[in-house]
């Protein structure tokens, strides 16, 4: 068993260089995930997956339906984004054995293209809080990281600040995600009320520690909030668990 070594790299500045894509339950704020050529959308209130990671949720959607911008990380409005990693990651398929189980996953990281991400405001949940989901559709188990690295931007500017995530962490080597299946981890913009900034963009980077900034995602929030002190939770298998989380 070995001791997580808790990151808190600041996404703020490197979010400028986070290439935007775009591809649950309640209202929704951004998407990303899969696809064959992989550009990055970007909208609201939409899930959305890219090539190799489409978000979706409050600012993401797989079939954007609204404006439309492409680059190493393409933005297709309505809440879809999908990006075009720097790199595949080593999650490639398996040569024998069992590649479906948590085993399999804690020795191949996720690869970004074959992740959909996104974020949702499900209906119940606090106002500053948003859920962000990360799925494997890929044919064989992956790992992530324990939890997402998240920053915020308002007007395409980062506002320097990155949700910081529980201490202590140790245990499994990854958080296993099989195929098919999603991970959830809640994001609280401002847990303490105070006074910040007016966020418009969530941009989150499915696992900091195998995945390079570029394969970062920019989801536009459907319902922009204040950001101050804000904390991400570990990853979970439903939102119940995930705002258990921080």
């Amino acid at each position: 068993m070995r001791t997580y070594r808790l990151r808190t790299t600041a996404l703020a500045a490197a979010t400028a260089g986070l290439a935007l894509a775009l591809t649950a339950c309640g209202g929704s704020d951004s998407a990303g995930g899969p696809a064959a050529n992989p550009a990055a959308t970007k909208g609201a209130d939409t899930p959305a997956s890219t090539g190799t990671v489409t978000p979706s949720g409050e600012g993401a959607s797989a079939a954007p339906s609204d404006g439309k911008a492409t680059g190493n990380g393409t933005a297709t409005g309505n809440g879809t984004a999908t990006v075009t990693p720097a790199k595949a990651g080593s999650g490639g398929k398996a040569t024998g054995g069992d590649t479906t189980g948590d085993s399999y996953a804690y020795t191949h990281p996720c690869s970004a293209r074959n992740l959909t991400v996104k974020v949702t405001s499900p209906a119940g949940t606090p106002a500053t809080v948003r859920i962000i989901t990360v799925t494997n559709n890929g044919s064989t188990s992956c790992g992530l990281d324990y939890f997402p690295t998240v920053g915020f931007s308002a007007k395409g500017s980062a506002l320097g600040l990155q949700a910081t995530a529980p201490g202590g962490l140790g245990g499994a080597p990854a958080y296993p995600v099989r195929p098919g299946a999603t991970a959830y981890a809640a994001v609280n913009l401002n847990p303490s009320g105070g006074n910040g900034p007016v966020a418009d963009e969530i941009n989150i980077l499915a696992d900091k520690e195998h995945m390079p900034n570029a394969d970062g995602v920019s989801l536009p929030l459907a319902k922009p909030g204040s950001v101050a002190n804000p904390k991400v939770g570990l990853y979970r298998t439903n939102t119940r668990d995930a705002l258990n989380a921080f």
